[in-house]
């Protein structure tokens, strides 16, 4: 977290928590939901405004964390904003390497395979551990499924089933965060 983040949660620790105005698509892409987009439907059926702008991303990703309940959010400076999620906490690239390395969340971070899923919907998840969060779960990037389809295909990674209704429960996160 940066130290300006900690410094406004020291001197302003009773902000409410926001939540529904921040989401993160399954391509790893963040989503400002402002009034108008919330009453016009839920996440990911009504999205919002992309977020474009390099620092704010990198700000956002640099303080981006998971509550005690697995509800992800993004701490902006005393304010705790919660993030609903289309599919998982994070969205993995990964690299053309021999065993599909490196593999990185959506925050740049380099992650470590444990183990890797398939949902009843066709698409690859994959619990990784990083150093920031411990383990988590994220999905496999759409322009990365080459790669993981290689990995699977040559036997290095050996995807088990899970229904996609149930890997909140299971993998201990929130898709939509709420007081």
């Amino acid at each position: 977290m940066d130290a300006i983040v900690e410094a406004a949660l020291r001197k302003w620790p009773q902000v409410p928590h926001c939540h529904g105005w921040l989401a993160l698509d399954a391509r790893g892409d963040w989503y400002m939901r402002d009034d108008r987009a919330q009453a016009a439907g839920p996440f990911p059926q009504v999205k919002g405004s992309v977020i474009r702008h390099d620092k704010l991303r990198e700000f956002i990703h640099r303080n981006y964390a998971r509550d005690a309940q697995g509800a992800a959010y993004f701490q902006n400076g005393p304010q705790r904003v919660y993030v609903d999620l289309e599919a998982a906490p994070y969205v993995w690239r990964v690299g053309t390497g021999a065993d599909g390395w490196p593999v990185t969340a959506h925050t740049g971070e380099p992650a470590q395979v444990l183990q890797v899923w398939l949902d009843d919907r066709g698409r690859l998840y994959l619990w990784c551990r990083l150093e920031s969060v411990g383990e988590a779960l994220g999905l496999v990037h759409t322009l990365d499924m080459t790669a993981a389809a290689d990995a699977v295909e040559a036997g290095r990674w050996t995807p088990q089933e899970c229904r996609f209704e149930e890997m909140p429960r299971r993998f201990g996160y929130v898709l939509r965060p709420r007081a």
